[in-house]
């Protein structure tokens, strides 16, 4: 059973403030896993070629010219970076370094990039045993499963059509509809940090590191999950259900004086609160079981529009929410006037670049009554913190700067 190595990291109160990962990962579904560890306290290297993370360069922006925009901000907090050529033999030397005191290696390349590079999960496991290896790809790594669509690239979109979630979303009159957020990134994100959190816990066991394999398209299915059983049971190919579903009633969303608001009262005795409120006991009597409000939803549907339209959003929030689900459908501005997301932290603000500004971006939702989460520092420029973590690996400054003056590593200026 092999020892892990001792090593000066910079110390946090997070519940993974031992563990180090090393970053490989750009976009969106990569940087959001690396994002989650780094929240939870995790010392993440952001390791970059020496042009940086493509994405420094996507939208919005404060100003022209600035190191970063919101989109590379935003999943990129908490960690640090170095900017290092892997395509050079003394680049790669400098990674394998890196990797020998890592606990995680994270990536999502295409497969066979890392092969490319001589850099592979076996290579890296060979020099630390101890590794946790993840990758995300658009139909997952051989590893953990021979796909024949495995040499191809995915995005967001095509693990969301492929997936099953966008079959389901939006409305038979419109077709299929990606849902906003790019959950066929963000998704296989969070299960890849399980999958890692798990390898780590039964390396606590075994002292042994292990490769984790999560495929986008995978993910998404596994997150459609309801039309793998409907079709299973019954035949049928769900389609686009707009806001309603199909198994329960009210669970839809219903327009007000000013907006929209979501009700969810399936079961009895939500039905019976929801009518009382609308002074109609009349209804909870006539549609008493479940099966009758599912075949009766469209005339119930006209009924409780009329009655929320009566009302604006808020005041409908604050009539129902204590006894029958409800809530306002948010717009950006509405979220940010929420006192809820202030009092849960949802909404820091961060410096941002080298404009001198701040931004808010997203907060962290895993709360830890006894240990600190949350977003704590900026992204970093490319490079920010190469010479830092030389000097963690034990170089010294006369070696820091042979290897800058190779060309080796890179740093900001």
């Amino acid at each position: 059973m092999s020892e892990k190595p001792t090593r000066n990291v910079p110390v946090s109160n997070g519940p993974l403030a031992d563990v180090l990962v090393v970053d490989l990962t750009q976009m969106l579904a990569g940087p959001y896993a690396t994002m989650l560890l780094a929240d939870l306290g995790a010392d993440v290297v952001k390791v970059e070629p020496p042009h940086g993370d493509m994405t420094r360069q996507n939208q919005p922006h404060l100003e022209e010219d600035e190191a970063y925009g919101g989109y590379f901000h935003s999943v990129n907090r908490n960690k640090r970076s170095v900017a290092v050529d892997l395509k050079s033999a003394e680049g790669r030397e400098a990674f394998l370094d890196l990797v020998s005191n890592a606990d995680v290696v994270i990536e999502n390349f295409r497969s066979g990039t890392m092969e490319k590079l001589d850099l592979s999960y076996e290579t890296l496991s060979e020099r630390n045993p101890r590794l946790v290896y993840a990758s995300i790809r658009g139909f997952g790594d051989p590893r953990g499963g021979e796909s024949p669509h495995a040499d191809r690239p995915a995005f967001d979109l095509i693990a969301q059509a492929m997936g099953g979630v966008m079959s389901i979303t939006g409305t038979e009159e419109a077709g299929p509809t990606k849902v906003g957020p790019g959950v066929g990134d963000i998704f296989p994100a969070t299960l890849a940090v399980v999958g890692v959190l798990s390898a780590l816990r039964e390396r606590d066991r075994t002292g042994e590191g292990q490769y984790v394999d999560v495929g986008m398209v995978d993910a998404v299915l596994s997150l459609s999950e309801r039309i793998v059983h409907q079709h299973s049971f019954t035949d049928d190919i769900p389609g686009p259900q707009g806001n309603t579903h199909p198994l329960l009633f009210p669970f839809d969303r219903f327009e007000t004086d000013d907006g929209y608001v979501v009700i969810a009262a399936p079961s009895a005795h939500q039905w019976r609160s929801l009518c009382d409120h609308m002074d109609r006991p009349d209804l909870a009597d006539e549609y008493a079981e479940k099966l009758d409000r599912i075949e009766s939803a469209d005339e119930l549907r006209e009924i409780v529009t009329e009655w929320t339209k009566r009302h604006t959003k808020d005041e409908l929030f604050e009539m129902l929410a204590d006894d029958v689900p409800c809530g306002p459908v948010n717009d950006a501005e509405d979220i940010f006037e929420d006192e809820h997301f202030q009092a849960r932290k949802m909404l820091p603000e961060v410096d941002h670049a080298d404009t001198g500004e701040t931004a808010t971006i997203a907060g962290t939702p895993i709360k830890f009554p006894e240990s600190n989460s949350g977003v704590e520092r900026r992204a970093p420029f490319l490079g920010e913190h190469t010479e830092e973590i030389l000097r963690e690996q034990g170089f010294s400054d006369d070696e820091i700067d042979d290897l800058l003056d190779e060309g080796v590593y890179g740093t900001i200026e």
